[in-house]
């Protein structure tokens, strides 16, 4: 069993609020817009960190980072990147990648808005954590937390920061 952090477009904004929640986590997936390196490094005094770059990274990021990252957490096949689409609007080329991997969880970043939606079609899970940062349109700033037991996924919290 993993319990995981989920964040996005934090845009350079450490809050210390992500060590609070974040506290306890076995491992934390950025998905793109870090802003800067230091995010990763502190958020990985916490828990190992998986983070790729999104489009508005540079510099380290871009270099430490990649921009799609596929793996298995407890059994699940994950897909992390920063702009993927989600269920019914998917990006151009991701639903046959999702479909040749195997993938049962998706999470990406990228649209600032807060989704947890299940894809019959393809069987899996798409998180998109909104935003982290301050940059942007969104009102609400929000983190996911999510356990992965085995092959399921469970206990899914949507935490605001206001």
């Amino acid at each position: 069993m993993k319990k995981i952090g989920i964040l996005s477009d934090t845009h350079g904004l450490w809050d210390d609020r992500y060590a609070l929640h974040f506290g306890g986590c076995d491992e934390i997936w950025h998905a793109g817009d870090i802003g800067d390196y230091d995010i990763v490094e502190r958020l990985g005094a916490i828990a190992p960190v998986r983070a790729v770059c999104g489009n508005a990274d540079h510099g380290m990021v871009r270099r430490k980072c990649p921009e799609l990252d596929i793996f298995d957490a407890e059994g699940v096949r994950v897909l992390l990147t920063h702009i993927g689409g989600y269920p019914g609007r998917w990006a151009r080329g991701m639903k046959r990648l999702l479909a040749d991997e195997g993938v049962r969880l998706m999470v990406d970043g990228h649209s600032h808005i807060l989704r947890v939606m299940y894809d019959k079609e393809l069987g899996l899970l798409h998180i998109n954590p909104g935003a982290a940062g301050r940059q942007g349109w969104h009102k609400v700033r929000t983190l996911v937390r999510l356990v992965i037991d085995g092959s399921d996924m469970c206990d899914c919290e949507v935490i605001e920061l206001s």
